[in-house]
Order: structure tokens, then sequence, then C-alpha cells
């Protein structure tokens, strides 16, 4: 069944961390972080409704200018979350440009900025452009515990991790997938319609078979036929995305629970084990401890990024530690059997 969403890195390993979501069939997508997002077209930063903002270390935010610039002129809000006190990171980012330019005239773009703080949203400001992005506080959405966003097919799962700071990790879930069968629309003389959106609204819902549901003008048929007819009802989509966090028990315990069979888990992998001081110092994963990791969560692809820069001759060895321990300590399995990496624009 086709993917909901199309997740790949947005700059190769060694470069700012971040992943492009991009849903197949709708004019949208999602950013986990927000570094260096010089890579991803105009175009493609149009279309970014919501970014997932793990913490505000430049290379995870400096990527702010470049989408607010892109999306200043749209009438489309953007949506920002991130760790506590990520308001005022954004207040001031906003606040260090002149805009004497914008006013009542100007369309009506609004960032909307919330803070997670490990178990809810807490706090929620607005800033629009027509007010020249004064800060204006307002009611944080519900989406639940543990939980940054919640729509009609997926949800966006979060953990906050130490990095020293705090640091989130994210997950879009998509809890069940509802695709029509080639040709079966012909098949049964049904005609597309809004009708089809409300019917799989039905199926995700899971209400009963006898549910009747509008096919056409005066046409009703049975949920139940259309799931057995129509329909391909299965488990939905799975991505998780894990960087800039410290090797310790209770990051440990989230990460497994967050990426938990993941279809694709996105990883950070900065050092050797070898280097095990440096990433116990600095508060990041080894690439054997992600691999490890990984295997434990039981994701079906994993894609490790975030590597220190001191590899950069010789990216290899990371790559070698992290698949041996993915496939559970075998490196000869792990060259022959490794899932493929995500593609880097």
């Amino acid at each position: 069944m086709p993917h909901l969403v199309q997740a790949r890195l947005v700059n190769d390993p060694f470069s700012d961390p971040g992943v492009h979501l991009d849903f197949r069939h709708a004019r949208r997508a999602l950013l986990f972080d927000l570094g260096d997002v010089a890579s991803l077209s105009a175009r493609e930063l149009m279309r970014v409704s919501d970014v997932f903002v793990s913490h505000a270390h430049m290379d995870h935010f400096a990527g702010f200018d470049r989408l607010l610039r892109i999306c200043l002129h749209r009438p489309l809000p953007l949506r920002l979350v991130g760790p506590e006190g990520f308001i005022a990171r954004v207040a001031h980012r906003l606040h260090a440009y002149t805009w004497n330019l914008l006013g009542p005239h100007t369309p009506d773009f609004r960032i909307r900025v919330e803070e997670f703080d490990g178990t809810r949203l807490v706090r929620a400001a607005e800033f629009r452009a027509p007010e020249q992005f004064a800060e204006r506080a307002v009611a944080p959405t519900d989406p639940g515990p543990g939980r940054v966003l919640t729509e009609e097919e997926f949800r966006i799962d979060a953990v906050r991790l130490d990095h020293g700071i705090p640091s989130l990790a994210f997950a879009l879930v998509e809890p069940v997938r509802v695709n029509v069968w080639q040709g079966a629309l012909e098949r049964l003389g049904l005609v597309p319609g809004p009708w089809l959106g409300a019917a799989k609204r039905a199926a995700r819902r899971g209400l009963p078979p006898e549910t009747a549901v509008p096919v056409a003008e005066g046409r009703t048929l049975p949920l139940g036929d259309l799931v057995a007819d129509l329909f391909r009802v299965g488990p939905g989509q799975k991505v998780a995305y894990v960087t800039d966090t410290a090797d310790t028990p209770d990051n440990v315990d989230r990460i497994r629970a967050l990426a938990a069979g993941a279809d694709t888990l996105f990883i950070e992998a900065v050092f050797r084990e070898a280097d095990r001081a440096a990433a116990a110092r600095t508060r990041h994963l080894t690439a054997a401890r992600a691999g490890a990791l990984a295997r434990d969560a039981g994701v079906r692809r994993a894609v490790p990024f975030h590597h220190s820069a001191r590899y950069a001759e010789a990216p290899e060895a990371l790559t070698r530690e992290f698949w041996a321990a993915f496939a559970g300590g075998h490196p000869n399995l792990a060259d022959a059997d490794r899932p493929r990496a995500a593609e880097v624009k």
C-alpha cells in the first residue's frame, strides 16, 4: 500500500539534521527540525504547514529565516512546535528585522508557535504579519498527552529527551491506512466525489459495518460492503526522528517507545564507539548505540545521520558500526542485508 508521506533527509548525514515529509496526495509537507534548508526549493518550502523543532541549537533552527522569507506573503499559516522557551527564541528571530512595510494591507500570514513540556503543549503564541509580528499569547491546542498534532489521518507524537537541555524527538503515526482498490469504483458503478473522503473517514474510525454511506444521490451502501469491495484497510505508516540525545536509561526507554515498530527511523549516529567519551561529554549517541536502539525498537528501516565531521574522510567507519549493531553484532550480515538509506536531495 502506498505510504501517506515520502520522508527523506534534507541534507547529507554530515550536514544539518532534518527530515522532509511530503504528503503524496496533498499539497503539503512537514519538517522535523529546521537547520540549513537551502537544498529545499521555494516550492517545497511553500508547502510546509508545520515544523517540529527538537531544540534551538543553530544546526537545528538556522533555516527559520529562509522559511520565513519564502512564506511571508502566503495566506496559509505556519505552525512551529519546540521545547519550553521556544516562543521567546522565535520572537527574538522575528524582532531582529524591521517590519515597517507590513501593515493592515499585508496578507494575513500568521506564525503559531507552541511549546511541549514532555507531556503536553503548555504554551502558545501567535505572530501576525499585519501586526508586524507582535507577540500575542493564545491558548495552546490540546491534541492529547504525548502528542503535538492530531488530525484525521495522522498524528505527531513527541517525547522530551536529555541533551543537557530539553531536546524533542518526534514520530508521525498514521493509525489506519485506507486506499481504494484499482478499478474498484468502476466495477461497482461508482463515481469519485466528496462521498469517498467521508467513507474513508468512516472506515478509519472503525464505524459499524451496517453504517449507511451515501455514495450517490438517493443511493447508500453499507460501510462493510465498501470495506470489503472498495477499500484496502491496513496498518498505517510510522516515521520516527531522534537526534541530539544522551545515552541515558530514561532517554533509551523513551526512544524505544517512540520508535517502536516504525517503518522508518531517522536516528543520529554521531561518534564511533572508540570515541564514546566524546559522545558522553557532548550528550550524543554513538553509531553502535544508535544501531542497537533501532534494532531493539523493531523498526523496518533505519537511517543514521548527524555524523561528526571528524569522520568525513572515512564515513564507512560510522556506518559499519551502525549496521553491525542493527543486525545484532554480525558485521557480515549487516553489510549484506542492511536497509537502503533514505534519499538525500
